[in-house]
């Protein structure tokens, strides 16, 4: 994955002026996530190794990693499009991370081993899947979630529907404003025949996700101010996918709780790979806080 991201963050930063058709091919070669032979590798010398689970949720498999005691309080983390659970899969050798939380990465509806290529644009069947990993840690658990790019408004979406079951939101370059959906014109291309079936099925998905969104986002509207769970939003202020008004949209939308924005200087979509230490100290700071847990 570390390769990975630095291919697309080459190729992201000729957004603005690369074909989309270039971009494809560009990326054509690229895989969104790690099969289980370089996981096994990954960890190989590793003191503590995850698991990897699969429960169903209103029909739909969804898979997902995790580790660290399950005793310990519950901190999942969600991916954006395209991806699969390894896009975290740093955090699981963090060992102040997983000695004080269980830890668990979801592969989200339609990508990894959640059914890969079976798109579910729908941010509350999305958010339902999430909520059913949550459930099977325990009927009373309560999760630290942390949601990157378009797992930010999953998220999201699960402290709406699903209230009882989450702590706190962690939007990492959350897509959530609906005014700042981009309506890309190359989107309906390279999502018909047979333009569809020449692109990896990872982007594929995404593409099929991205293209509703903005509906999807409008949707949500109404249901921000019922979010009464203190989040933290980090932002790129030079992100090009995710622009960082996102951040302010947050801010405004999210009227019932504390709202801690940080805005990284010179900072792109990346943060998981570039800043992971943010997100780290986030999901430390939000141990202390609701878990009373010292370090």
């Amino acid at each position: 994955m570390t390769s990975t991201i630095s291919k697309l963050k080459k190729t992201a930063s000729w957004g603005s002026v690369i074909s989309p058709f270039l971009l494809l091919f560009l990326t054509s070669c690229i895989s969104f996530r790690k099969t289980d032979q370089e996981i096994a590798e990954y960890f190989k010398d590793s003191p503590v190794k995850p698991s990897l689970r699969t429960i169903e949720a209103d029909g739909r498999k969804i898979h997902y990693a995790e580790i660290g005691d399950d005793s310990l309080p519950l901190v999942v983390f969600v991916h954006g499009s395209p991806g699969s659970w390894t896009a975290f899969i740093d955090f699981f050798k963090d060992s102040t991370l997983y000695n004080h939380a269980h830890l668990i990465s979801v592969d989200r509806l339609g990508f990894g081993k959640s059914g890969l290529g079976k798109v579910e644009p729908s941010m509350h069947m999305q958010a339902l899947a999430v909520a059913a990993v949550i459930k099977a840690n325990g009927l009373s658990s309560k999760a630290i979630l942390v949601g990157h790019s378009l797992g930010g408004p999953v998220i999201a979406r699960v402290a709406m529907d699903f209230p009882a079951q989450v702590s706190t939101l962690i939007l990492v370059a959350g897509s959530i404003d609906p005014d700042l959906e981009k309506k890309e014109w190359f989107r309906p291309i390279i999502g018909s025949f047979p333009m569809r079936y020449l692109i990896p099925v990872d982007l594929d998905v995404s593409n099929h996700e991205i293209r509703p969104l903005k509906g999807e986002l409008i949707q949500m509207l109404p249901f921000w101010k019922s979010i009464r769970i203190p989040v933290t939003v980090i932002q790129g202020e030079v992100d090009d996918l995710v622009p960082p008004g996102n951040a302010a949209f947050a801010k405004k939308m999210l009227v019932n709780v504390p709202v801690s924005v940080q805005m990284i200087p010179e900072m792109n979509h990346f943060i998981p790979w570039r800043r992971p230490d943010l997100i780290r100290s986030a999901v430390l700071e939000h141990l202390r806080r609701t878990e009373n847990v010292s370090y």
